[in-house]
């Protein structure tokens, strides 16, 4: 087991984020979050970060409570790409992602080889060489998108926490991301994606759906895609069709077209 939370409950001015959520995460293993806005997906997300610590509940890396480690030790376990970036700030492209190595410098068993190494790696897997000396500042929202990627790369964790690592992304980005996050469990690190694209589950090996803060579901992509599950869920008409490149389930909005 890489992490877990057990019951996790997290509330903020009397209003209930996240109710009785438990997830066991092994290591490789790919998880979509998905729900409507405000089901308590990034809440979530945080409590596995150790951002946050639950009101009720545990979090756990490798049996360990989350709430007994040190922010260091909890960084050198997992990564968080939150929707919270760095923005307006004059560092370039290739310092910005080697922010992601400040965790390891206390640990001697890690030389500057290593740290150069694994920016590079990161720069070169988010298809940024061409911008490493760019002030972040003066890139575009994809850009900047995929800089914080890379540095979250960087950062080499078993526990890798995205929160909508798609967002400003074209097209071919995001399929780039997508590809990162197979990559990324086929060598045996966990991944936790929150996505809105329901289409872009089809990536991950597991899909937690989300409702007011609650697990509405959790299983595989083919079983969560569920067009009556989904139409309840986010209370609005949702169809979901075989793919038509043989790739899982299409998800579309709205009803079926009638047909006879």
């Amino acid at each position: 087991m890489i992490a877990a939370t057990e019951g996790v409950t997290y509330t903020f001015q009397g209003r209930r984020l996240v109710s009785d959520v438990s997830l066991r995460l092994e290591a490789g293993e790919r998880v979509a979050v998905v729900g409507p806005n405000g089901a308590g997906k990034s809440t979530l997300l945080r409590l596995l970060a150790g951002e946050i610590a639950p009101t009720r509940g545990t979090v756990r890396y490798d049996d360990v409570p989350a709430a007994s480690m040190s922010v260091r030790r909890i960084a050198a376990r997992c990564a968080f790409l939150s929707q919270h970036q760095l923005d307006d700030v004059a560092f370039s492209v290739e310092q910005v992602v080697a922010m992601g190595r400040y965790v390891h410098r206390a640990d001697p068993s890690i030389t500057l080889a290593d740290d150069r190494a694994a920016v590079a790696n990161a720069i070169a897997a988010t298809g940024l060489g061409d911008l490493l000396d760019r002030p972040l500042r003066s890139l575009s929202g994809g850009e900047r998108q995929r800089a914080a990627i890379a540095r979250t790369l960087a950062q080499e964790t078993p526990l890798v926490l995205l929160d909508e690592p798609t967002t400003a992304l074209d097209i071919g980005h995001q399929e780039l991301v997508m590809g990162l996050i197979r990559q990324l469990g086929e060598h045996g690190r966990t991944v936790v994606a929150v996505v809105h694209d329901l289409n872009l589950t089809r990536t991950f090996d597991h899909v937690l759906l989300m409702s007011s803060g609650r697990a509405a579901a959790f299983g595989t992509p083919s079983d969560v895609m569920a067009a009556e599950l989904l139409s309840t869920v986010y209370d609005y008409p949702i169809t979901v069709v075989a793919h038509p490149l043989g790739e899982g389930k299409l998800v579309l909005p709205g009803q079926p077209p009638r047909t006879g």
